[in-house]
């Protein structure tokens, strides 16, 4: 028998259809109200003189951030000490200082919730969820052993968030690397899994051809500390997820850039790979470049290994690292 529907019985039919449609995207667009686009500097994590995590100075960093103008944030990652450099219960309790200390602040906030299965993983996930940040990043299992692993970890975490979440491409399990079209599949599958934080090399044509996998790919940021920022702002890229210790001078050189300023955003640019290259010539800089712009307390940092050092650095070593540091004074704020 055919069952007929009067103009009322259809429009009320598609009204129940369409709610229950934006209801099913509520919690998404709420937590993208934050743009993904920009400079989203990796939190470094403080250490006290007795080497224990200084969560004041924690919350300092964040606070910093905001007046050095970052678009975003991101904690724990590989730059924070991710993994070994932390554990589980400073993780905890570090998500909570950070999330507590992030909320009502301009820059969105990530939460990185990787670990090295997807068990441990959710375990994270589920905490972060419940400090309701603007989105989650994770790094890939550690412990898989094969593609389809990847798979099933980073599909746990788009059932579990409805908000956006980060891959980034490295750090997982030795000689898997994520294809393309792999993070497209899974984009297509989780919307909010479209947002890629880009490390395996080629990195800018992987970009490339993430970036002509819009609309499905939300953001494809970089993660190769800043070193071709205008290159990949010139063929589109939407952001970078730097060190912390220059962070308003990446910035400096994305609003100027974004701004039509291109020669100035040039100027900016040339000054910040000066200190770069001192990075890659002298160990510690960011630990010294942090106490010396009184954002941290020490020089004291933890390895991967779990191994707590401070940086120690020849005078003549200083030297060149503050030489380099003057070419950027025009563009840091204090």
């Amino acid at each position: 028998m055919t069952t007929r529907y009067n103009r009322r019985q259809l429009l009320v039919g598609l009204g129940a259809v369409t709610g229950a449609a934006m209801a099913l995207r509520r919690p998404l667009a709420a937590a993208t109200a934050k743009p993904m686009r920009g400079i989203f500097p990796i939190l470094a994590t403080p250490y006290t003189a007795a080497g224990g995590v200084d969560f004041e100075d924690l919350v300092h960093e964040v606070e910093v951030f905001e007046k050095w103008g970052a678009h975003g944030m991101a904690w724990p990652q590989h730059a924070s000490g991710y993994p070994g450099g932390i554990n589980k219960e400073e993780r905890m309790r570090g998500m909570e200082v950070v999330a507590k200390a992030a909320k009502g602040r301009k820059p969105a906030l990530l939460l990185g919730v990787q670990s090295t299965n997807t068990g441990q993983m959710l375990e994270f996930a589920r905490k972060a969820e419940e400090l309701e940040p603007d989105g989650l990043i994770a790094m890939p299992p550690m412990e898989a052993k094969s593609i389809e692993d990847y798979r099933t970890y980073y599909r746990a975490l788009g059932k579990l968030s409805k908000r956006p979440v980060f891959i980034q491409t490295s750090g997982g399990a030795q000689g898997i690397d994520p294809s393309v079209e792999f993070l497209i599949d899974l984009a297509k599958e989780f919307p909010n899994l479209g947002y890629v934080k880009e490390e395996v090399n080629p990195v800018n044509d992987r970009m490339k051809e993430l970036i002509k996998a819009k609309p499905v790919m939300k953001a494809v940021f970089s993660g190769a500390n800043g070193y071709g920022l205008t290159y990949e702002m010139r063929f589109g890229g939407d952001g970078d997820m730097p060190e912390a210790q220059f962070t308003d001078v990446y910035v400096a050189v994305w609003d100027l850039y974004q701004s039509g300023q291109k020669e100035k955003a040039r100027a900016a640019f040339a000054s910040l790979l000066l200190a770069l290259n001192a990075m890659r010539q002298f160990r510690g800089v960011p630990q010294y470049i942090m106490k010396k712009r009184g954002v941290f307390k020490t020089m004291v940092s933890r390895g991967h290994d779990g191994q707590q050092t401070e940086a120690q650095l020849k005078p003549d070593e200083i030297a060149e690292i503050d030489w380099n540091f003057e070419a950027m004074k025009p563009y840091l704020k204090a």
